[in-house]
């Protein structure tokens, strides 16, 4: 999770900045980004948001595994390719339950929908396991590497992956909100994050 998101102290003034702002701030916060211009930032947010928001749904083919000690480090859930797994910390899970009561989110987050955006999101980032998958996210985005005439390399961008898996998530299971401003909200009413999710 992004230091960047937590940036406020009060997580329910997080509800009134838009899903799109929250992807922004995240790219902004990502190394190699310092001093991009916020335009920009924002135009890779869209496309990488409209690109996940467009992904083929499936099944997680992970073995899932749960685990109870997510919260002091505020992971929801990771995945792993080898094997490939995705580990739920229940922990987190049932706190970020809770705030979403505590803040009145139930008409963006329904009950039990903490658990299946994770696993959706973490079910994204198996797709962004996939050669092709990567690649059409580098196309959507169109940040140019380098040109050489007509040749052109396109280049990753730090963060986009991040976006797509929220927007997948908040697509797949039809919430109201990205799961992206639930993470922001939590990172700040918990603690800034020490590592990225």
């Amino acid at each position: 999770m992004n230091r960047a998101l937590a940036a406020t102290t009060d997580p329910a003034t997080h509800g009134a900045t838009d899903d799109l702002d929250l992807a922004v701030r995240l790219l902004a916060g990502t190394p190699t980004h310092e001093g991009r211009d916020r335009a920009l930032l924002r135009r890779w947010a869209e496309a990488a948001d409209t690109f996940g928001a467009a992904l083929e749904p499936g099944p997680c083919h992970a073995r899932i595994v749960e685990r109870d000690d997510g919260l002091e480090e505020l992971l929801l859930a990771r995945y792993t390719s080898r094997p490939a797994t995705v580990e739920i910390y229940v922990d987190t899970v049932d706190r970020a339950e809770r705030l979403i009561d505590e803040l009145g989110w139930r008409s963006w987050y329904p009950v039990g929908s903490v658990r299946a955006a994770a696993l959706a999101h973490e079910s994204a980032h198996e797709h962004f396991h996939h050669k092709e998958t990567r690649t059409a996210l580098k196309e959507a985005i169109g940040h140019t590497a380098l040109r050489l005439g007509r040749l052109r390399v396109l280049a990753h961008v730090a963060g986009a992956e991040e976006i797509a898996a929220h927007a997948y998530a908040r697509t797949v299971c039809g919430l109201g909100r990205s799961p992206l401003l639930l993470t922001a909200a939590l990172a700040a009413a918990v603690g800034a994050p020490r590592r990225e999710n």
